[in-house]
């Protein structure tokens, strides 16, 4: 079966990429004859919109020349929902079935909060597709209210770990946070929270490892006079991020909005001691007290203490580590990801 895939460029930031960077080279393309055809790019408005009239172009080609049985379309919201709705018109004019991969996180500006002729857009556009997939059980409750639950399979993220990780290259007094600097993730909250870490632990190191708002996060934590005890690192991959996730021992994740963030399944397959926040699909993966800590976002004194306290007590954040990594090897693997994205497909093409 030939399925065309529309997807972000290999070296775009974010989940995204990391989920279809991971179908490359792996048993999916096995089973099936997979083009590619990106559609987005990181870069200035302009680079964006060269890039998406780029895809518009080799699917357009590929539809006259070789047409796709199915048509895979990684979304999320905003202007992905309206860079993605040429490609699922197209599809479904010819009859192709499409599925769409949700992968946004803020669903309550694209469509709760939205005006009325806007989310009939979205009821039209989106019921053209055969099937949707979404990363946990509560964005299929949202997803839900614009198309028949019947049809939208939950197929959550996976991540990909080390044989073992290198216990004895930890260093126990680091703190980890993996993303876009921005105030969605929490960032603007966590010199607050380190400031309350390292009242108890005044060993305690951070590593901020992403991009974005990062100058107005140096200053936050200027302002409490804690930016010497802090590294910023920039985005990082491959390589460089598997170090800091083996170095590191408590991995800080304070975010407001979610769908199943990569950067925790990671944590969890490094076996780090997870601090984190009850959204989107976070819950699914994290027991609170058992595999790590789940407090209300916003909640800056829990989340302090709940660092502070895996930094005091190694055992208890090896023992939470360990836990978190074994339900990553036993729910999150990338071998029982594509699974159940091949029943997606087998539905999809059977709804033909």
């Amino acid at each position: 079966m030939h399925v065309c895939m529309i997807v972000p460029n290999k070296a775009v930031k974010g989940g995204i990429a990391s989920v279809v960077n991971g179908y490359r080279g792996s048993e999916l393309e096995k089973r099936y004859r997979i083009t590619y055809i990106e559609s987005y790019q990181d870069g200035s408005k302009w680079d964006k919109l060269k890039k998406a009239f780029a895809g518009y172009r080799a699917f357009r080609r590929l539809l006259k020349k070789d047409c796709p049985d199915l048509v895979h379309i990684h979304s999320s919201f905003g202007p992905s929902f309206y860079r993605k709705m040429p490609f699922i018109l197209w599809s479904a004019s010819k009859g192709i079935p499409v599925v769409n991969h949700i992968h946004g996180a803020e669903f309550d500006a694209f469509y709760e909060n939205a005006s009325a002729s806007k989310k009939r857009r979205v009821r039209s556009v989106y019921r053209k597709c055969t099937r949707y997939i979404v990363l946990s059980k509560e964005w299929k409750e949202k997803i839900a209210q614009i198309v028949p639950a019947d049809r939208i399979d939950v197929i959550e993220n996976y991540c990909v770990w080390p044989e073992k990780p290198d216990l004895a290259g930890r260093r126990q007094n680091q703190i980890l946070f993996l993303g876009a600097l921005e105030e969605r993730k929490g960032c603007y909250d966590i010199p607050v929270i380190f400031e309350n870490v390292k009242r108890k632990c005044p060993n305690a190191r951070l590593v901020m490892a992403g991009d974005g708002q990062m100058k107005q996060i140096k200053e936050a934590f200027e302002r409490k006079k804690r930016l010497s005890d802090v590294t910023f690192t920039g985005w990082v991959r491959g390589q460089e991020k598997e170090k800091l996730l083996q170095q590191s021992a408590v991995f800080l994740f304070p975010s407001y909005n979610e769908g199943m963030p990569v950067a925790v399944l990671e944590a969890m397959g490094y076996g780090l001691g997870i601090v984190t926040t009850t959204v989107g699909g976070i819950p699914q993966l994290i027991e609170h007290g058992k595999s790590g800590f789940l407090e209300t976002p916003g909640d800056l004194t829990a989340m302090a203490e709940d660092v502070s306290e895996l930094l005091q007590d190694k055992t208890l954040c090896r023992s939470m580590g360990e836990l978190a990594r074994e339900t990553a090897e036993q729910k999150y693997s990338l071998r029982m990801h594509l699974q159940k994205l091949e029943e997606t497909y087998r539905k999809a093409c059977l709804t033909k």
